[in-house]
């Protein structure tokens, strides 16, 4: 196998190198190109540990079926087992406890809607641009799936008897909003976005996002967004959101 050829620091920080074989021309890789790769990946995480075993992946499907038939407070473990048809013993191989079961079918989902964590912090309007219409267009995909929209009912319906379910949910909303915030951050820094709270601007993406799709979703009388109204909301967000917030361009008269 040929050795690589390492040619880092030879560029602005604009660039990311890649690593090819020694026989091959090395090229450099903008950084959005990268940006670009990583979102890609981030239907393919899978975020709970163990879960890509086919034991976990059963427990979760019959844990969750449970949940939304009878309630979290209402399914017990042996229940879970007896869907999932395996032996308790065998539950508790692959979980200590059923809160460990909800926070894995939580996780499952959560973490495709997160930003990577290695994303480069934007060095342009274009490719802040890119990173807030492709991650909103990720987040409203996955947010009103079928199963999605079940646990969501699940925590509010169980809100009272099982607080834990919201917790959970909103613990996880909170990374994603978090990460947001950081990033509109990174952005002020680099002269793209207008001073301000960074953590008003995250909330006033997601309201433009949103708008009432999710109520609708949640009381069932809107159907999943097709593919293109999800790209064109994901679109029209992060323009209005740079309207009110970002810096004037050359460009601009």
């Amino acid at each position: 196998m040929p050795k690589g050829l390492d040619i880092r620091g030879l560029a602005g920080p604009q660039f990311r190198y890649q690593f090819v074989p020694a026989y091959m021309r090395y090229r450099l890789v903008p950084m959005q190109e990268v940006f670009v790769r990583r979102m890609k990946k981030i239907g393919t995480l899978d975020p709970a540990p163990g879960a890509e075993k086919p034991s976990c992946a059963r427990i979760m499907r019959a844990a969750f079926q449970a949940f939304t038939e009878k309630g979290y407070a209402g399914t017990s473990t042996l229940e879970i087992a007896t869907r999932a048809k395996i032996s308790k013993r065998d539950l508790y191989a692959n979980f200590p406890n059923k809160r460990a079961i909800l926070l894995a079918c939580i996780a499952s989902r959560a973490a495709r809607m997160q930003l990577p964590p290695d994303l480069p912090p934007p060095r342009s309007r274009d490719m802040l641009v890119s990173i807030l219409t492709r991650f909103g267009a990720t987040v409203v995909r996955e947010v009103c799936q079928p199963e999605v929209i079940a646990m969501f009912r699940l925590a509010i319906s169980e809100a009272e008897r099982s607080p834990e379910i919201a917790e959970t949910l909103n613990a996880s909303r909170s990374v994603n909003r978090n990460t947001l915030a950081e990033l509109l951050a990174e952005a002020q820094a680099a002269g793209i976005l207008r001073d301000g709270d960074p953590r008003q601007m995250m909330e006033r993406f997601f309201a433009l996002l949103w708008g009432d799709l999710m109520v609708g979703r949640l009381l069932g009388v809107m159907a999943p967004p097709r593919p293109a109204e999800i790209d064109r909301r994901a679109h029209e967000a992060t323009e209005a959101l740079l309207e009110l917030h970002g810096k004037p361009t050359p460009d601009d008269p």
